[in-house]
């Protein structure tokens, strides 16, 4: 986000993908109010806030799989509002989505596949396969494995691995500790920060707000469908109504 003369800061410039006033619903339904945001090329970002908040339906929104009734949408400076979500995976943003959504009757390998549907990614599937097995071990080791025999954090490392196969520029991950014991879901923030340390982008909504603070470098807080707060990880930690209300301090 970058400073005008006056030191006001203005929304999206030299952003990788900008949200400005998006609005968004099913049917008579309005999920998202105005939503305004935007994640800087090698950000990790997080949008927290309680269940029923909107958080899916934005990265449904942009994902392309939810169009927006009002606002913009814009990665790398082109408009993606309209664009349907093909398009969008093939533009470089792919979607970890909640509950991980694999292939249950087909195999690891068989779900990263999939993940490599693009020409582009078709061209590179071994180099990829190779470089996610390298990421998480565990999966080579279940790569003939059905992934719905998986445990969950198992499963988790395939929908990230599924996604990552695309190579995307941007990658959102929706509720990743969904469902999880809290054993696993210490160890599914760890991928989060092993995927960091690759070098991607990544935008993930989570209501547990205490372990996301901790892997992102800013948040904005979504409640009934309204950003409410933004800010660094560590300012957000320190909030005294976020402690209060979501962290329990």
């Amino acid at each position: 986000m970058a400073a005008d003369q006056n030191g006001q800061r203005s929304l999206g410039e030299g952003a990788m993908l900008t949200l400005c006033n998006i609005s968004a619903g099913y049917g008579s339904f309005r999920a998202l109010f105005d939503v305004s945001l935007e994640v800087g090329a090698g950000e990790a970002i997080g949008v927290v806030g309680p269940n029923g908040a909107g958080k899916s339906t934005l990265m449904r929104v942009i994902s392309g799989m939810l169009r927006a009734s009002s606002g913009e949408l814009v990665f790398e400076g082109r408009p993606l509002t309209h664009v349907p979500a093909h398009r969008i995976v093939e533009a470089g943003i792919a979607h970890v989505p909640e509950h991980r959504r694999l292939f249950a009757r087909l195999t690891v390998e068989e779900n990263l596949r999939i993940g490599a549907f693009l020409p582009q990614a078709r061209r590179h599937y071994v180099e990829r396969s190779e470089w996610v097995y390298a990421l998480f071990p565990r999966l080579l080791e279940r790569r003939r494995q059905l992934a719905g025999t998986l445990s969950g954090g198992e499963q988790q490392m395939v929908a990230i691995g599924r996604a990552l196969m695309s190579k995307p520029k941007l990658l959102l991950m929706d509720e990743p500790s969904a469902g999880l014991a809290p054993l696993v879901v210490d160890q599914v923030f760890d991928l989060v920060r092993r995927i960091r340390e690759e070098g991607y982008t990544v935008l993930i909504v989570e209501q547990n707000l205490q372990q996301v603070l901790d892997v992102v470098d800013r948040a904005y807080l979504l409640e009934v469908g309204r950003i409410r707060l933004s800010g660094l990880s560590a300012e957000l930690k320190k909030n005294p109504a976020i402690r209060k209300a979501y962290i329990g301090l």
